[in-house]
């Protein structure tokens, strides 16, 4: 049942924002948050444009060449019998379901169907093991797990009376249910209740770069309305076809593969590969006509490393999250298509904060200005004062947007530490000019002092980035007796090149041009890989420990050790 009050007042937010979306001063200015006090996406917002909408809302390609399209009514009827067979099997709302599926409709359907049943999701990627999946059933108090018949045996180490349903297999042994099943469900959905704006919606487990997950609590409002801005950041508009590249149970797939372009009324484009191949993703956009595309800085940089020419359409916009883009990818990639990459920032915790919206003046390295609806100051790093020029990026709570968490869900010091002094404070680093953008710095553990000048990673292996030898970088402080710390650089070389103290001396005299005396790389190893966390962030932790350990195969500035 459809609420047609909340669901013209969304619209009308919404349509602001399409208006304005090159006129990014009348959107910040004028844009207000719609607020809510009972709001259900999937029923107020999807039922109602996928009634009689025959446009495709959902469209899979598989590396073999198979593919699948599902228009929003369709979703809309099969959300319906998804739910209504989940409500059979003792779904009530409240009740925590883990999905734990890949790129495939029955992700969707399950996500449409437990908002309509007002029951709480735990995204989680396919590539969980049982030590995981342990922590996010006991943690996340999981009732229901549904997930791919490939994945069903990493449960049997996984205890608690939870249903379990598998998808894309019959019931592979007692106590699984099929999927297959929901088909002989009701097309005809009734809630058994209104949904309270607060109610909570999602409960994701970040990626853990420097500690142990969280667990962050979202509601029926702060990801489905909040991405709003998403939206407004990417340059959605109805009728694009979208290809967001991200992991399904990471916050950056229900960013750009959920929300923001349903919220335009966008299709939703997802190519499905086993190994990366940067020809055929590019063969694949041109053939289906993608307009908006965003993508890690993982898959950029691999992008570059291909022949871009190839793409004969490129997309109209671009975008680029997970981690702060180096301005060297932005270049390539704007010399091969003509369309500027616009970076943006934000986290698990909330929606975009700070990007690079369509039509503005770029200004190289910067992610942006504040997104609208959000009120973004610098906390000074030593007073706690906002207004800094320089310091922790954080949001003004006495105008809390909408796109904001609850908190850390069963974490109430956590959330107080995070929300204190009337701020939420996200823990990373920036600096602003006298324009207003905000220029990414690094992670406040990331940060570090040498010779009592204060280090950027970031800043750093953006410069290593420039040189033809590396393909990624990852910097992190060494101990030294003289300056307490100096610079160490972890390289990923390109083809053709060869560790050793020619390809060190080549990328030291480099940075010796690029980079003042006091940011200089003073030690380099070579690796094959950066460790990352599954979502694809740099765990520079694990990096930072490895240096303290200490090792052989080094090189020095002037030499090998």
């Amino acid at each position: 049942m459809t609420d047609k009050s909340v669901t013209e007042e969304f619209r009308a937010a919404r349509d602001f924002l399409l208006r304005h979306r090159e006129d990014y001063e009348a959107a910040y200015e004028g844009f207000s948050w719609p607020r809510f006090e009972r709001f259900n996406w999937a029923l107020d917002w999807f039922d109602a444009i996928a009634e009689g909408n025959d446009r495709t809302a959902l469209h899979i390609t598989e590396e073999d060449g198979d593919e699948q399209r599902f228009t929003y009514a369709e979703l809309s009827a099969r959300s319906n019998q998804v739910a209504n067979w989940l409500r059979e099997q003792g779904v009530a709302p409240g009740d925590r379901i883990l999905v734990m599926l890949g790129n495939q409709v029955e992700l969707w359907e399950t996500a449409l169907a437990a908002m309509k049943l007002r029951a709480v999701m735990i995204p989680a990627t396919p590539l969980l093991g049982t030590v995981d999946l342990r922590d996010r059933i006991e943690r996340g108090r999981a009732r229901h797990v549904i997930t791919r018949g490939e994945d069903v045996e990493k449960f049997a180490g996984v205890p608690g009376t939870y249903t379990r349903t598998v998808v894309g297999a019959d019931a592979p042994s007692e106590g699984w249910l099929s999927y297959t099943d929901t088909a002989s469900a009701t097309q005809d959905f009734e809630p058994d209740g209104p949904t309270a704006a607060d109610d909570p919606l999602m409960l994701y487990f970040t990626s853990g770069t420097t500690s142990q997950p969280k667990l962050v609590e979202h509601t029926h409002v702060s990801y489905p309305v909040g991405h709003l801005a998403t939206m407004y950041w990417i340059g959605l508009k109805p009728g694009d076809v979208h290809l967001n590249i991200s992991s399904p149970g990471w916050a950056k797939h229900a960013w750009s593969n959920l929300f923001a372009p349903w919220n335009a009324e966008a299709t939703v484009f997802i190519y499905n590969y086993t190994r990366f191949d940067a020809g055929r993703l590019m063969a694949e956009m041109d053939r289906v006509g993608v307009t908006s595309f965003c993508a890690p800085p993982t898959v950029w940089r691999m992008l570059i490393q291909a022949d871009l020419g190839q793409l004969g359409t490129p997309p109209r916009e671009i975008v680029a999250a997970g981690e702060p883009l180096n301005p060297e990818v932005i270049e390539a990639v704007n010399r091969a298509w003509g369309v500027v990459i616009r970076d943006g920032f934000g986290q698990t915790e909330t929606a975009v904060q700070v990007a690079n919206s369509p039509g503005q003046r770029l200004n190289p390295g910067s992610m942006g200005r504040p997104s609208p609806g959000y009120r973004v100051t610098l906390l000074d790093p030593i007073t706690g004062e906002p207004g800094a020029a320089e310091g922790e990026i954080s949001l003004d709570l006495s105008a809390r947007p909408v796109g904001l968490m609850t908190g850390y869900h069963g974490d109430a010091e956590r959330t107080a530490e995070a929300m204190a002094d009337g701020y939420y404070r996200t823990g990373d680093i920036g600096s602003l000019d006298a324009d207003g953008y905000l220029t990414y710095v690094g992670r406040s553990d990331d940060v570090f002092k040498s010779s009592d000048y204060k280090v950027s990673p970031f800043e750093l292996e953006s410069a290593l980035l420039e040189h033809e030898a590396v393909v990624e970088a990852a910097v992190v402080p060494a101990p030294d007796e003289l300056r307490l710390a100096v610079p160490k650089a972890y390289v990923v070389l390109a083809k053709g090149w060869v560790p050793g103290e020619e390809t060190a001396e080549a990328i030291f005299a480099y940075t010796r041009s690029v980079l003042a005396p006091y940011k200089r790389i003073r030690r380099i190893e070579f690796t094959e890989e950066l460790p990352k966390t599954i979502s694809g962030k740099i765990r520079r932790v694990d990096l930072r420990e490895r240096t303290a350990e200490g090792s052989l195969d080094e090189w020095m500035e002037r030499g090998k050790r």
